[in-house]
């Protein structure tokens, strides 16, 4: 156990609406020359690619792209990425797009500074030192990678989303211009709104800090809820309750888009500094096998873990009430929390998160491998409020179903 809490950002955050034409300056002060950006096709053909890289070359700063990122990238995409890089020049590598092109780029500035594999660095702790400059654009506002320590990669042999985290991989710049998610199209808003709801939810309830049990001085990969924690989690929670349905449904409000782009980086900030769990650790399994968005799963999921979880977080989970908006006015705590979970409920209802598991193709005989390969995820079970059992999860499944 702990009697202290530490909280790590990226270098340096810089937020607002066209922000992104200051990128060429912001690099040019690190006397950066050359940077590899990696994206994907679509935010390519979308013109996306040309607004980053115009600010670069106005300064003088020479760019190569890759953009054959994809979603929920695959160990291929990573080891494709490294060997279109390796052979050139390149001082920094810039993440642009969702979080599945930001996670790409922060395990393709590991290979091209530690080499090897990316098998070689999967879960916590394994990168032995700083890697590249690290600059991350989202176009969207849901994962946080921007400002996080992790990067996953779909690993088709295991049927597993493996996460590589490690200190050196917050980047040295999150620059996040709402702007650019101004075009993101209504379900991709829906989903990745959801996953910042999630995590904000997520580190909230996770396991105080000081009930968290660390061997001597050795780092962990979540280290508890904590009091910055807790204030960057209920921001981002008045925000998402405020904003996400309209950003879905009217996707030119300006606000709405503005107050998602906040509230993702928050959300990110929170989770990547207190935890994630059992919600993450279900997805993980259920995203490959279903081929689901991560954002999506997460949405889906959320409301049955926290029915399990309920007894034990009643009391933040009222407060959440409130922070979504809601009234608990004549409400004992189990009413309160109950009525936390049936508002997230009818959110994911308004934006279009599906509500079953059947829904997006699963069956009963999937279930039990689910919810072994989620217990197995170790780190994700330690953080979470109530402790979980692999009978556990598998009921959650069951009413998930």
């Amino acid at each position: 156990m702990r009697d202290y809490w530490s909280f790590f950002s990226a270098g340096q955050w810089v937020y607002g609406r066209g922000a992104v034409r200051q990128l060429g300056h912001l690099l040019k002060q690190r006397n950066l020359r050359s940077v590899l950006l990696v994206t994907d096709s679509n935010l390519a053909r979308l013109g996306y690619v040309d607004q980053v890289r115009g600010p670069l070359s106005d300064v003088g700063i020479q760019s190569m792209v890759f953009d054959g990122g994809e979603p929920e990238p695959s160990i291929r995409v990573a080891e494709a990425a490294f060997e279109f890089a390796n052979s050139r020049r390149i001082d920094a590598v810039l993440g642009l797009g969702g979080g599945s092109n930001m996670d790409l780029a922060k395990i393709v500035a590991i290979l091209l500074t530690h080499q090897g594999h990316p098998r070689d660095y999967f879960h916590f702790d394994r990168v032995p030192g700083p890697v590249l400059p690290l600059i991350c654009v989202p176009t969207t506002a849901g994962t946080g990678s921007e400002v996080s320590h992790a990067a996953v990669l779909t690993d088709s042999e295991t049927g597993l989303k493996m996460s590589t985290l490690s200190p050196y991989l917050r980047p040295d710049l999150a620059l996040v211009d709402p702007a650019l998610t101004d075009a993101c199209p209504s379900q991709v808003t829906a989903d990745s709104g959801i996953d910042a709801l999630t995590h904000a939810i997520e580190g909230f309830c996770a396991l105080d800090f000081s009930r968290v049990a660390v061997p001597g001085e050795q780092a962990v990969p979540y280290a508890g809820s904590n009091p910055m924690g807790d204030w960057l989690a209920e921001r981002a929670i008045r925000l998402i309750g405020e904003h996400l349905q309209t950003a879905v449904e009217q996707p030119e409000d300006q606000e709405a888009r503005d107050g998602m782009s906040l509230a993702a980086t928050l959300a990110g900030l929170a989770f990547s500094n207190c935890a994630v769990a059992v919600v993450h650790a279900l997805e993980y399994p259920i995203g490959v096998a279903l081929h689901c968005s991560h954002g999506a799963g997460n949405g889906l999921i959320l409301p049955y873990v926290m029915e399990y979880n309920r007894d034990v977080s009643a009391a933040k989970y009222a407060q959440i009430l409130h922070w979504l908006g809601g009234d608990a006015s004549g409400m004992d705590l189990p009413s309160a929390a109950q009525a936390a979970i049936d508002r997230i409920v009818a959110l994911r209802q308004s934006i279009g998160i599906p509500h079953r598991l059947r829904d997006i193709g699963a069956t009963e005989d999937q279930l039990p491998g689910f919810a072994r390969k989620a217990f197995g995820i170790k780190r994700l079970m330690e953080l979470n409020p109530r402790v979980p059992t692999e009978e556990g999860l598998l009921e959650i499944l069951r009413r998930a179903l």
